[in-house]
């Protein structure tokens, strides 16, 4: 089965139907998001109603959307990082109880934690090792080399990378990325082309839930 992180869909920020649709029609079984989950609007009445697209747990318990999904037997869990990101709710308060509910139906489980610390990435793996499948960290665009099953038998890798055009910036028209950064002046990104890559996380299990391999991916696009 294939979960994406979709949350950049929309030329770099957010996610709309329609591309959420395209996805599901590519072969993609599920969605996560992250920080810029409403940045398009017209996502908030499809997420009322999608039961394959996931947003943060640890946002507002009033906001519109599932904090866990059922797919194909997998239970799939996003998370929002505390650090830098600054959820309503800390993402170590609210994941023992989603494993807890998502036990129930199936041991097989995806957790996407999406935080900009690293610390935080691997804190997370740490403590669900021997309960969960997975822990796959996104947000940062940029693929770690750390790969890795744990003693538990839980996958884990800090950040599965970027689909999208590596001849830039974390996806930005890297001319565009260094004025900003030189100049602390207000810049209108655009995305970059070229140098295209699929990036993510192969993961292995049985059928007890425990990952029996977890490599790192990295394929061109002709």
């Amino acid at each position: 089965m294939c979960i994406l992180n979709g949350e950049n869909l929309a030329d770099g920020v957010g996610i709309t139907p329609k591309l959420a649709d395209r996805m599901f029609e590519a072969g993609a079984d599920g969605i996560t998001l992250g920080n810029h989950v409403w940045r398009r609007g017209e996502i908030v009445p499809y997420l009322k109603e999608s039961d394959r697209v996931v947003r943060p747990a640890n946002l507002s318990a009033r906001a519109p959307g599932k904090k866990l999904i059922f797919v194909k037997d997998v239970a799939v869990i996003n998370l929002l990082g505390s650090l830098f990101l600054n959820p309503p709710v800390h993402p170590f308060e609210v994941i023992d109880e989603l494993v807890e509910e998502a036990r129930k139906r199936t041991p097989v489980i995806l957790v996407d934690m999406h935080a900009e610390a690293t610390s935080e990435k691997v804190a997370l793996a740490k403590w669900l090792d021997g309960k969960v499948t997975a822990v796959v960290g996104t947000h940062t665009h940029i693929q770690t080399n750390d790969a890795r099953v744990q003693p538990g038998g839980t996958a884990a890798i800090t950040d599965a990378g970027m689909t999208g055009p590596h001849r830039s910036v974390i996806g930005v028209q890297a001319e565009l990325a260094i004025r900003q950064m030189r100049t602390s002046m207000p810049v209108r990104f655009e995305t970059a082309s070229g140098d295209v890559r699929i990036e993510g996380a192969l993961i292995e299990c049985g059928a007890d839930g425990r990952a029996t391999s977890c490599e790192s991916v990295r394929v061109p696009v002709p």
